[in-house]
């Protein structure tokens, strides 16, 4: 018997995430990475897809870039766009990917100064599946640093809502406080972050490309005025 469509295309989409998460980098690349206050950053930019409700496949897609560390709005880019990928739980990313990609790429051609240093992407980096999720994905081929914010867990490789999760998440006394969510293989794949004295529900944390995780969990913190960072709730 030969193999469906639907799952041809999933080993499709399973070999060329493992393709590019070889390419994946999971440390600081960038000067203003290791500075304490991250001096020298000065662009962040968020970009997220929209649904209306009730249609999956019509969406809007953004960007929007803030100025650093007052967060202030450079730069918003809004299209309508039609996804023609399924959605498939796992490859999200193939499905947002081209439409967030070709933002930047937008922003890159039209005003190349406003190009931001790093990348809020509301979803997981490589807390997810096959440690390759949305941020990871867009990351890589944008080459842009990213990071994955989370408003929900998701509950892959051992990490789950468990009375030790939620023990945690009632521990985190103030904004900052965060605590590492660890896969069944012992590898720490992201934080849960509790990003504003304000908000008592955590957001999840994890490295897209080109940036360590406490890095990643130090300046989500730093972006946020409430509990989402401020380039992913301005989208």
């Amino acid at each position: 018997m030969s193999a469906s469509p639907a799952e041809d295309l999933l080993q499709q989409w399973e070999s060329e995430q493992a393709r590019l998460r070889q390419q994946v980098l999971e440390d600081d690349t960038e000067d203003w990475q290791r500075s304490p206050d991250f001096s020298g950053l000065e662009r962040v930019g968020g970009v997220d897809l929209s649904f209306i409700k009730g249609d999956d496949v019509n969406a809007c897609a953004q960007l929007v870039v803030l100025s650093y560390p007052d967060l202030q709005v450079l730069y918003e880019d809004s299209q309508m766009v039609t996804l023609t990928a399924p959605y498939i739980a796992g490859f999200l990313a193939f499905r947002e990917t081209p439409f967030l990609l070709e933002a930047l790429q937008r922003l890159k051609k039209n005003q190349p100064t406003l190009l931001p240093q790093v990348v809020f992407v509301d979803g997981n980096g490589l807390f997810h599946y096959r440690e390759f999720g949305l941020a990871c994905h867009l990351g890589v081929l944008s080459g842009l640093p990213c990071v994955g914010v989370a408003k929900n867990l998701l509950q892959v490789q051992g990490v789950n809502k468990s009375e030790e999760h939620q023990s945690q998440i009632a521990a985190l006394q103030r904004g900052g406080d965060s605590f590492p969510l660890i896969g069944a293989s012992g590898k720490v794949l992201g934080k849960a972050l509790r990003s504003s004295d304000k908000s008592s529900k955590p957001v999840y944390v994890s490295v897209g490309h080109k940036i360590s995780l406490d890095t990643a969990v130090r300046l989500t913190h730093a972006c946020c005025r409430y509990r989402v960072p401020e380039p992913i709730r301005q989208d």
